[in-house]
Formats: structure tokens, C-alpha cells, sequence
């Protein structure tokens, strides 16, 4: 079974205050395990459920190779990274990671990895509708990881 985890917080814990609006504001570190065969590339997407507003998205990232392993902390927010990785936006209105930033009480934070069958995108850019559309039909595998962050 694939697992996404981070070296920063266990699943359902504490998202460090660095990785949100009020700390550095750089992207978590995670691993990326048990990736099934046949799987092409990898896709994640990073959203808060309990925002105001409803689901607001903070990260969209994909067309990382099968092989990679994980991510570093603190990627940068550009379109186009090494290895063809390619980063949408969020509801920032931003490219790359926004980190938690709640107006309220504590949120959870639900980060999605996706195994495909399929490189997903042509451009970088996409939203997270337009990055869902792309992988519907072509999902190998999901991990997910769930932190809790307050300001």
C-alpha cells in the first residue's frame, strides 16, 4: 500500500508553525513509499476542508516521476521545477505551496498523493479542478496525510 509521510509531524498531528503564514511559509517535507507498478507519475494536492469559505487549496504539484521519493522542504514556488515537475495553482492565486494560514480555529490540512498511469499535464499552471479532470480514470493509488495547524 503507498504511504505519504512526513519527517515534520506524524499523520493527524501538529503541522509545525514554520510551514504556515506565520512561520517561514515553506512547503513540508514528505516521503513518498510502496508507489505501485505501473504507476507513470505522481500527483499531489494539498487542501483545507475546514476553511471558511469551503475547501480552499494550498498546493498543487505534479508530473513527479514514479521513482522520486518524496520532497524536500521548502520547494520553490515556480512553475517548473528539475525533472519535469510542474506546479499548479492554489487558491492564493499563487503558483507552488501556500502554507496554513487559518482565520479562525485550528484546521486540518489534508495532503493527497495520487499514483497515475499517465503524465497528467502539458503546462504548468493548472488548478486543482483542472488537474482532477486530467486524472480521472488514471489513479493507481491514493495516500493521504492529514495535519492539524492553528495560528
Amino acid at each position: 500500500m503507498m504511504t505519504l509521510t512526513s519527517p515534520a509531524f506524524v499523520n493527524g498531528g501538529e503541522i509545525p508553525a514554520k510551514y504556515g503564514c506565520r512561520g517561514e511559509d515553506i512547503s513540508i517535507p514528505l516521503a513518498f513509499r510502496n508507489v505501485p507498478e505501473g504507476t507513470k507519475s505522481l500527483a499531489l494536492i494539498m487542501e483545507d476542508p475546514d476553511a471558511p469559505g469551503g475547501l480552499f487549496v494550498h498546493w498543487v504539484i505534479y508530473d513527479m516521476p514514479a521513482d522520486l521519493g518524496g520532497l524536500p522542504e521548502g520547494v520553490p514556488p515556480v512553475p517548473e521545477l528539475d525533472l519535469g515537475i510542474r506546479q499548479g495553482v492554489n487558491d492564493f492565486g499563487k503558483i507552488g505551496y501556500g502554507g496554513p494560514c487559518p482565520p479562525d480555529r485550528p484546521h486540518r490540512y489534508f495532503l493527497r498523493l495520487f499514483a497515475l498511469d499517465i503524465e497528467p499535464a502539458a503546462e504548468a499552471g493548472l488548478s486543482r479542478a483542472q488537474l482532477l479532470r486530467r486524472m480521472e480514470g488514471h489513479v493507481l493509488a491514493e495516500a493521504d496525510l492529514m495535519g492539524i495547524y492553528a495560528r
